[in-house]
């Protein structure tokens, strides 16, 4: 397909609109260079437009029959599923990765949808017992606002929508920022869809700009009570401490260092596979990819050797477009899939032995099998990173696996599957500096919402005085 530049523009109040910005963003095909669309930036004039409209419309729709607002989420649900092709060639050509990864992400995004569509008619009020004679508590849940998302370019689409979905459903108005490499796929093909769903004008506002144009005034406007943030520990870090000083809620993932153990008992086939999954469908250019392989030392040698064959045997590097599932992630931050294979490293497993292990994420192919003694080794490596988004072990032994679980610091690990995951209807996040904060499932209707307590008296109270 063409590449669809009529959504590479600013998304206002229900009108497709040229920046007024002095640059322009260009947006390139990383797989072949080619030029895809050009966009004019947005400006700080243009954050509180978008702003202002998202609060003007959010007053109605905080009202509107939830059956309505799930009937907007359903339709796009039914929209991303009749167009699923042609968004999976739009993010092949705009994030130049794989056709596998991108129908991954297309998957996981209508799934994010469904189950929004479901949180859209979920119950929002709640009684609790009073201290008081013939009072009433009442809990409401209401949205927040105003939510403002800055998306990522790993998985943008997903990423995007992992925040606009429910904060709609919820009765909230969504700003984006989508990332400036992303800026179709992060923004305006999400725009489009939930204009075509019949959501109404102002609900959801792209901007697609710059720090360097706007500093920090997409999260320093007085609109906005939520800021979703997923990118660098770097920048995760700004925001929140622009955020907090403002008392705004932040949801930030941050990536990081997530971890695929091997412990002797396990089955080491179905190992490998989940060890080559974790590294490759994305490949390594997402938080939940896993960076280390750690495995138990009395099973490295035979482990490195399958995992070694499996790689060479299974992630032929190519064209990003090709029909084959495993081709080259983007060149902007890996050098080819290929890497995966000759840079496949076995490392020591602490400086007792030799160099440091590594504690920053990798985007990119190159994995890490590290070898280790025993279970509490395995936990001290888990842990001595500063990121924990994600991870997996596997073992012979369920329980042992969920015993081991337990031990690591992070908010998702799985036992015997891989590192990278979606469920929608389970809380997602890290632990340690991958994140703050959750999303999916009922970590976001946490995230997106607020509680107000009523009280009713259907007595007279005798007050003291």
């Amino acid at each position: 397909m063409s590449f669809p530049s009529e959504l590479a523009r600013q998304y206002i109040d229900g009108e497709w609109l040229t920046g007024n910005g002095a640059w322009d963003i260009i947006d390139i095909n990383p797989g072949n260079g080619e030029k895809l669309c050009s966009i004019t930036v947005a400006t700080a004039a243009e954050v509180d437009l978008a702003y202002r409209a998202a609060e003007r419309a959010q007053r109605n729709w905080a009202t509107t029959r939830s059956h309505e607002r799930r009937a907007v989420l359903e339709n796009a649900v039914r929209i991303v599923g009749e167009r699923g092709e042609e968004i999976i060639d739009l993010i092949t050509d705009e994030l130049g990765g794989t056709r596998a990864r991108a129908a991954y992400e297309v998957r996981a995004a209508q799934e994010v949808l469904r189950a929004a569509a479901g949180q859209a008619v979920r119950p929002v009020a709640g009684l609790l017992p009073s201290v008081a004679d013939a009072e009433e508590n009442r809990v409401y849940r209401l949205p927040v606002g105003v939510v403002g998302v800055i998306s990522a370019v790993s998985l943008p689409f997903l990423v995007t929508m992992r925040s606009v979905a429910p904060a709609l459903a919820l009765g909230n108005a969504v700003v984006v920022k989508p990332h400036q490499h992303a800026p179709v796929a992060g923004g305006g093909l999400v725009a489009r869809i939930f204009e075509d769903a019949g959501l109404p004008a102002g609900l959801l506002n792209v901007l697609v700009t710059d720090s360097a144009e706007i500093g920090d005034a997409f999260i320093e406007h007085p609109v906005p009570k939520v800021i979703a943030f997923t990118g660098s520990d770097r920048v995760g870090r700004h925001v929140a401490a622009v955020a907090a000083g403002l008392f705004k809620r932040t949801v930030l993932e941050l990536g990081g260092t997530s971890a695929l153990v091997v412990l002797e008992d396990a089955d080491l086939g179905h190992a490998v596979r989940a060890a080559v999954h974790s590294r490759s469908l994305f490949p390594g250019q997402a938080g939940t990819a896993a960076d280390r392989i750690l495995v138990d030392r009395t099973v490295q040698e035979e482990f490195t050797r399958l995992f070694t064959a499996a790689v060479a045997a299974a992630l032929p590097a190519g064209d990003p477009g090709a029909p084959d599932p495993w081709t080259a992630p983007d060149p902007r931050t890996a050098p080819g899939l290929g890497a995966l294979r000759a840079e496949t490293a076995t490392v020591p497993a602490g400086p007792a032995e030799g160099p440091p292990l590594p504690t920053e994420e990798i985007l990119g192919p190159p994995a890490l099998l590290v070898p280790f003694d025993g279970e509490d080794e395995a936990v001290r490596i888990v842990n001595d990173s500063p990121g924990g988004l994600s991870g997996a072990v596997h073992t012979a032994d369920t329980e042992r696996g969920v015993r081991f679980a337990r031990r690591v610091t992070g908010g998702t690990f799985h036992v015997n599957g891989a590192t990278v995951q979606d469920d929608p209807a389970v809380a997602f996040g890290g632990g340690r500096s991958s994140a703050t904060g959750r999303l999916d499932g009922e970590a976001a209707v946490e995230a997106f919402t607020t509680r107000k307590w009523i009280s009713v008296q259907h007595g007279r109270t005798a007050f003291p005085f």
